[in-house]
C-alpha cells in the first residue's frame, strides 16, 4: 500500500520535460526572430521578412486597440499578443513533423544520455502547457483590475457584480455573496475553458495523424495493402494541408481570448 501510494504521488508530481524544453527552445526562436526583425526593419520599402512581420504587428496591434483602449496597457499587452500569437502556431506546428521522426531519433539518443526512451513533440497537446498558458493569462487579468480599478475599486466589483447591490443591508451581503461566488466561477470557467480548448483541438490533431500513420503502417505489414498505402498518401496530405488552417486559427483564438479577458479586466461593471 505504502509503495503504490508513493508511486501515485511521484506520477502526480511529474513535469514533462519534453513539453518544457520544446516550449522553450520555440519560444527563444520566435524571440530571436522578433528581435532580428526589430534589428533590420526601415523606413524604405520592405523585404519579404519585414512586411510579413509588419503585417502580424499591424493585425494584432489593429484588435488589441479594438479591446483595449488603454494606451499605456497596450504597450506590453500588443507585443504579448504578438509573442503568444507566433509561439503557440510554432508549438501547434510541431503536429506537422512527421509523427515519427524526432520521437525515433530520440529512442536513440534519449537512452544514451540517460533520459527515458519517450518525446512529445507538441507542447499544446500537452494540458500542462496549455492550462500554463491561461493561469498566465488569469494572472494578467488580475493585475490589470488591480490596477486600473485599485484594490478596494475592485473589490467592490467582486461583490456588486453581476446582480447589482441592495440598501438593505441582508439583501446586501446574500448578493454580496452570491456575486462573489459568480465572480470566482467565471474567473475559473474563463481559465479553464482557455486551456482545454487550444489541448483539445491539438490533441484531436495529433490523434489523427497518429491513426494515419498506422494506416500506413498496416499497409507496410501487409501483402495486400498497397491500396491502404495510397489512402494513408492521400489522407495524410490532406488532413496536413487543412491542420495548416487549424493551428493558425487555435493560435488566433487563444490570442484573441487573451485580449478579451485583458479587456474585460480594463472595464468597470
Amino acid at each position: 500500500m505504502t509503495n503504490k501510494k508513493q508511486e501515485s504521488i511521484v506520477d502526480f508530481s511529474v513535469i514533462n520535460i519534453d513539453s518544457v524544453v520544446v516550449t522553450v527552445l520555440l519560444g527563444m526562436l520566435i524571440s530571436f526572430v522578433l528581435w532580428r526583425a526589430a534589428r533590420q526593419a526601415h523606413a524604405g520599402v520592405p523585404g519579404r521578412f519585414q512586411a510579413a512581420v509588419e503585417l502580424l504587428v499591424e493585425m494584432v496591434d489593429t484588435q488589441a486597440k479594438a479591446l483595449i483602449h488603454n494606451a499605456n496597457s497596450r504597450k506590453l499587452v500588443a507585443p504579448m499578443a504578438l509573442t503568444v500569437f507566433i509561439w503557440i502556431f510554432m508549438m501547434n506546428f510541431m503536429d506537422l513533423i512527421p509523427v515519427d521522426l524526432l520521437p525515433a531519433t530520440w529512442h536513440v539518443v534519449g537512452p544514451a544520455l540517460g533520459f527515458k526512451d519517450y518525446l512529445r513533440v507538441v507542447p499544446t497537446a500537452d494540458l500542462s502547457t496549455t492550462l500554463g498558458l491561461s493561469v498566465s493569462v488569469l494572472l494578467m487579468c488580475l493585475y490589470y483590475n488591480v490596477k486600473i480599478k485599485g484594490l478596494g475599486g475592485w473589490a467592490h466589483e467582486l461583490v456588486s457584480a453581476p446582480f447589482g447591490t441592495s440598501k438593505n443591508p441582508l439583501y446586501a451581503v446574500l448578493l454580496g455573496v452570491i456575486n462573489f461566488a459568480m465572480q470566482m466561477i467565471e474567473f475559473v470557467a474563463k481559465t479553464v475553458s482557455h486551456g482545454m480548448r487550444l489541448f483539445g483541438n491539438m490533441f484531436a490533431g495529433e490523434l489523427v495523424f497518429m491513426l494515419i500513420a498506422l494506416l500506413g503502417g498496416f499497409a507496410a505489414l501487409s501483402l495486400s495493402g498497397s491500396l491502404f498505402f495510397v489512402g494513408h498518401l492521400i489522407a495524410g496530405t490532406v488532413w496536413a494541408i487543412f491542420h495548416i488552417l487549424v493551428i493558425t486559427l487555435q493560435a488566433f483564438i487563444f490570442m484573441m481570448l487573451a485580449l478579451i479577458y485583458l479587456g474585460q479586466a480594463h472595464d468597470a461593471h
